[in-house]
């Protein structure tokens, strides 16, 4: 009978590394590319999902909070024009902006 080592696995050679390296910053550029989209393209995204949403009497409407600069969802009922569900919610967003605020994490501003 004959014993082999099979623990033993094949050196990465240069090429090889190369290769996955190039692939890897591929798709990092491509990663970017895609997060930058145009408010065009939102607000065409954002008429397409209300669409689908139709039959289910609901429909999405983006708010930017004033204090953060950051949008958050609200689904709203069409029938009654009431907010559902607010994704995340302006209450917790609301409490972020008073913690950062009170403990001077606002420095995003350039002097």
């Amino acid at each position: 009978m004959e014993l082999r080592d099979v623990s033993i696995t094949p050196p990465i050679g240069p090429t090889k590394l190369a290769q996955t390296t190039e692939i890897n910053k591929t798709i990092e550029k491509q990663v970017v590319e895609e997060k930058v989209l145009s408010k065009d393209t939102i607000n065409h995204h954002i008429n397409t999902l209300n669409t689908y949403l139709e039959p289910t009497k609901t429909s999405l409407k983006f708010q930017l909070h004033d204090k953060l600069n950051e949008y958050y969802v609200q689904i709203i009922d069409t029938q009654t024009d009431e907010v559902i569900k607010e994704i995340p919610s302006k209450k917790f967003l609301d409490r972020y902006a008073a913690t950062t605020e009170l403990l001077g994490f606002m420095v995003d501003q350039k002097i």
